[in-house]
C-alpha cells in the first residue's frame, strides 16, 4: 500500500549544483540536505522544506521537464509568488483548476515547478483532485 511520496527526483546538467543552490535555497527557501557518501559521489544535490523533499540529479544528456513536473503546495501562495518575483524568477499564474490557486515557475536549468494552494470551499464541497 502507498502511504506516501517519498521525494521528487528531477536531472540538471552537469557542474549546475551551484545554481540549483542558489535558487532552491534562496529562492524557494528550501535547506540543502546531505546525501549519502554513494549518491554524493555522482554529484547533483537534495533540498527539503518540511516533509517535502526535491533531489537534483546530474544526467549527462539533460533536458529539462518542460510538462513534467511536481506539484507543490504551499501556503500563502500570493506572498510566495511575490517572493520568487522579487528574486527574478518567472511566475505565470494559471486559473485553470478549480478549486485552487496556481503558478508555475522553471528552475534555473530550465525544470518546470508548479506551486498551488487549495482555495477555501463553501461547507459541505470538497476540494477538487486530479
Amino acid at each position: 500500500m502507498l502511504t506516501a511520496v517519498d521525494h521528487v527526483q528531477l536531472a540538471a546538467p552537469p557542474g549546475s549544483e551551484d545554481r540549483l543552490r542558489g535558487y532552491y535555497t534562496g529562492v524557494l527557501g528550501m535547506a540543502e540536505i546531505p546525501k549519502p557518501p554513494v549518491p554524493a559521489a555522482r554529484g547533483g544535490c537534495w533540498f527539503q522544506a518540511g516533509q517535502v523533499q526535491l533531489h537534483l540529479g546530474i544526467e549527462a544528456d539533460f533536458r529539462p521537464a518542460k510538462k513534467a513536473h511536481p506539484g507543490l503546495r504551499v501556503t500563502g501562495i500570493e506572498a510566495y509568488a511575490a517572493r520568487l518575483a522579487e528574486r527574478g524568477a518567472q511566475v505565470v499564474w494559471d486559473d485553470s483548476l478549480p478549486g485552487h490557486r496556481r503558478f508555475y515557475s522553471e528552475d534555473p536549468v530550465g525544470n518546470r515547478l508548479e506551486f498551488l494552494e487549495p482555495v477555501p470551499q463553501p461547507a459541505g464541497q470538497q476540494e477538487v483532485r486530479r
